[in-house]
């Protein structure tokens, strides 16, 4: 089985709540657990300045927060990589490299800016209106944090699906154009809770004003499980679980035993008070063991940034050097690097390349031409994007070599010379 890379972040502009729990840190400190997985978690601060501006001590407390958080609930760095955005310089640099060939009728589509831009529109002011640069591009600063490292799979909420869908659309134009630099990321989420319920049934989430802090001490647990918005039925009446907010927070955290079992109870006739007390009941047993180490985290911010530095070290490892390739692959080289004498523009330009599309039977192909276009391999067809990449980049690695584990799934038309010296060019920039 192939390495499966995961990445995911949280952005620190306010105190993590059981969303955050249950779509982000939960999952991916489950993830990480698993064999053949790689796992990239990180602090979104840069993410959080387009909601922060003018409050720099939040994102500070933010990130500390948060940073407690992923600790707590059991992220280990020695078997991960966890680090601050901000500490990781060749991000917003790959963020122009993506903005460059990003086509702004795509970023027209994103929904935190329609939604900015119909608001305006439904109160008469101007379209664009108190929106930021930042607010625009943010899905093309998500894109540069997921191909930085190449992830194959983006654990998130289901609100945030489009973006993972925009970073694939994004990492497609680069290669076409520049050749095969980039997986193309799936999103991954946890259906039955991909947006949990808030204090009034929206979704929970800090601009609502309706999260539930995820380490509240008990007593104030208590009393906002207490405050969630039920109906007017009595005790003894049967009650809904479709659209049920307290039933949809327990069964974000019950097991499917215990979730069947509320749900009789609602059907039964439960008393609110007594179901509100049932879900305190089951979020105390879960969050306490996690709270107490979070406090002691919290307390000592000099442990979490050297553990924060630590994570940046390994990140730039793979950062630093993957952008040294991106650079070259779009032209920012040195003049030293230039052949002697007078080069045409054609003669830049040719150069071997592979090509990687999806036919209409749904499956993805890869062809790899030489730098007249002449056609060199075909590969056959495969399920999943991540699955033609990563025979992509196995030719680029190992060359030949690669032909004798693939050739099961390639068609070699051009002749084996024409095909060696194709892959040679390559393996200089494979990192």
């Amino acid at each position: 089985m192939s390495l499966q890379r995961v990445l995911t972040g949280i952005t620190t502009s306010g105190t993590p709540h059981l969303g955050n729990y249950v779509g982000a840190v939960r999952p991916t400190v489950r993830a990480s657990r698993l064999p053949n997985t790689q796992n990239f978690y990180f602090l979104a601060d840069y993410h959080a300045l387009i909601k922060t501006g003018g409050a720099p001590e939040r994102v500070q407390r933010s990130t500390l927060e948060i940073a407690a958080t992923w600790l707590a609930c059991g992220l280990d760095p020695e078997k991960v990589t966890f680090y601050r955005q901000s500490d990781i310089p060749e991000i917003p640099e790959l963020t122009w490299l993506l903005t460059c060939i990003t086509g702004k009728g795509l970023l027209n589509r994103a929904h935190a800016y329609k939604a900015s831009v119909d608001k305006n529109h439904a109160t008469g002011e101007d379209p664009d209106a108190g929106v930021t640069a930042g607010l625009f591009m943010y899905p093309v600063l998500m894109a540069a944090d997921i191909l930085m490292f190449n992830a194959h799979q983006v654990p998130v909420g289901r609100d945030q699906i489009q973006h993972i869908e925009m970073a694939r659309d994004i990492a497609s134009s680069f290669n076409h154009l520049y050749g095969e630099h980039f997986t193309l990321p799936e999103a991954v989420t946890e259906d039955h809770v991909a947006l949990l319920p808030g204090l009034d049934g929206r979704k929970m989430s800090k601009s609502y004003d309706n999260t539930i802090p995820l380490f509240a001490p008990k007593e104030q647990l208590r009393k906002l499980i207490m405050g969630i918005l039920t109906d007017s039925r009595a005790p003894g009446e049967p009650k809904d679980t479709e659209g049920s907010a307290l039933f949809q927070l327990y069964q974000a955290f019950a097991s499917t035993e215990e979730t069947a079992a509320l749900a009789q109870a609602y059907a039964d006739g439960i008393a609110w008070g007594e179901a509100k007390q049932v879900l305190f009941d089951r979020l105390e047993r879960e969050i306490a063991p996690m709270r107490e180490v979070y406090d002691a985290l919290i307390q000592n911010p000099v442990q979490i940034e050297k553990t924060l530095k630590g994570g940046a070290e390994k990140a730039r490892a793979i950062a630093t050097p993957f952008t040294a390739r991106l650079r070259h692959a779009v032209g920012l080289r040195s003049l030293a690097d230039l052949p002697s004498g007078t080069t045409t523009k054609a003669a830049k330009a040719a150069a071997p390349a592979f090509k990687q599309y999806r036919e209409k039977d749904g499956q993805f192909y890869f062809k790899l031409v030489d730098a007249q276009g002449k056609l060199l391999i075909q590969s056959s067809g495969f399920p999943a994007p991540r699955d033609a990449a990563d025979a992509i980049r196995q030719l680029q690695s190992q060359g030949e070599t690669a032909l004798v584990a693939l050739q099961d799934r390639l068609s070699l038309t051009g002749d084996r010379s024409e095909i060696s010296t194709a892959l040679q060019h390559f393996a200089p920039t494979v990192t």
